[in-house]
């Protein structure tokens, strides 16, 4: 993990601020995928599936609810209280999240928004290097609050803990099916997987570039890539500050590891502890060696700007440097606000905007399963109230139809 003062500094913040998802090398073979899955349907899947997940001939592609509940049958009592007590939390947090409708009332015009949660969606559970029990939680949850009323799974090799979390939340339809092949079953459909109307969660970079591919047909979450963490601070506990990027390091090789501050010393302290805890963690201490950096800045001003330049998807500062972020996927305050915390158990949502995405985008949540439809009523008081506006921009924009359907009800009201 390098340490960068001055000019080097603002350079590689510089770099940072520009990054982006690129996957251009890939995106040719991921659309043979998409495409091959899109019209030959389960055939594709399996060919995939076989090729890239060892699946048997003999399994089918959808997991029957009875192995989900044999898995809760066998899951250890501390993994099914820790499941229970963190759905709970993610939960109540949804349902804080919740948007309502209502309706307001003002010169005989009648105005609101209704809320409804959409048909069906997929939530895209990583089975790769780690088993994300998790994932399956912050997607699968949030729909539920929503009122989303097909939920569809998919992973591939899914371990028996994510089936025992999936069977916990009364998931019915789960599918051992994972990557691009996947993202294009939920998509489109095939003669086993109903299509959906939305795809969210994280995945490989294959994931990623298939629902960029797939997203004019079917609505997606955002496009994310290896995980990111940005930690500020000029007066933290350098053991607890190095085990966090330690902690988001050891996700992928290519996660994005760094540390901002004001103070020298406290760098060199962070820099070397980072060092101690990753030495026993080869994907950590791969990632520190890669992206792990830390930042010197020659100010508190400075220091915020770099950390809002970034938009990272993981950021810890101090209380008082709150009110100045702007950019970020998910906030960590304080010393004991761990970001391991928001992963699992805060509540909050772990499925965050990467690659500059916080500039414009938070976290998944209960917002992205529903749809916010907006209603009017108006009496003929209120429809002549506003008519002369109507009726004058339609006519500066040569829309004479327009205005014409609002002149024939005054004339007749």
């Amino acid at each position: 993990m390098r340490i960068l003062t001055g000019r080097a500094a603002a350079a590689r913040v510089g770099a940072l601020a520009a990054r982006e998802n690129q996957y251009a090398a890939i995106e040719p073979a991921v659309r043979r995928i998409v495409t091959d899955v899109r019209r030959n349907g389960d055939r594709a899947l399996r060919r995939y599936a076989a090729r890239w997940d060892s699946l048997p001939a003999a399994l089918p592609l959808r997991v029957p609810e009875s192995q989900l509940r044999a898995s809760w049958d066998a899951a250890p009592p501390a993994l099914r209280t820790a499941l229970r007590r963190a759905a709970s939390n993610i939960r109540r947090f949804a349902e804080w999240q919740q948007p309502k409708s209502w309706t307001r009332s003002r010169d005989a015009i009648r105005l609101g928004q209704i809320v409804r949660p959409l048909d069906s969606v997929g939530c895209y559970v990583p089975g790769g290097r780690y088993p994300l029990v998790s994932t399956l939680l912050m997607t699968v949850i949030p729909a539920q609050v929503a009122g989303v009323p097909n939920i569809r799974v998919v992973s591939p090799n899914p371990h028996p803990d994510v089936l025992a979390a999936a069977a916990m939340l009364g998931v019915k339809e789960f599918y051992r099916v994972g990557g691009a092949q996947a993202v294009a079953a939920l998509a489109y459909g095939t003669e086993t997987i109903p299509r959906v109307d939305k795809v969210v969660g994280p995945g490989s970079k294959y994931v990623t570039v298939a629902k960029k591919l797939v997203a004019f047909g079917c609505a997606i979450d955002f496009l994310a890539g290896p995980t990111e963490a940005v930690i500020l601070s000029d007066k933290g506990t350098p053991e607890y500050l190095a085990a966090d990027l330690v902690a988001q390091a050891e996700h992928d090789p290519d996660a994005l590891v760094i540390f901002i501050t004001t103070s020298s010393r406290l760098a060199k302290a962070v820099t070397a502890r980072a060092t101690v805890l990753s030495a026993n963690n080869p994907t950590a201490r791969e990632a520190l060696r890669n992206q792990g950096v830390a930042l010197v800045a020659s100010s508190r001003e400075q220091a915020l700007n770099w950390t809002n330049a970034i938009a990272c998807e993981h950021v810890t500062l101090s209380r008082r440097d709150l009110p100045a972020l702007r950019n970020a996927g998910s906030v960590f305050v304080g010393d004991y606000s761990a970001q391991s915390a928001g992963d699992y158990a805060s509540g909050t949502n772990h499925v965050l905007p990467t690659a500059g995405a916080a500039r414009f985008r938070g976290g998944l949540s209960v917002l992205d399963f529903v749809k916010i439809i907006t209603v009017q009523e108006l009496s003929s008081t209120g429809l002549r109230r506003i008519a002369p506006i109507i009726e004058t921009l339609a006519e500066a924009e040569g829309l004479a139809a327009h205005a014409e359907s609002v002149s024939v009800r005054c004339r007749r009201a």
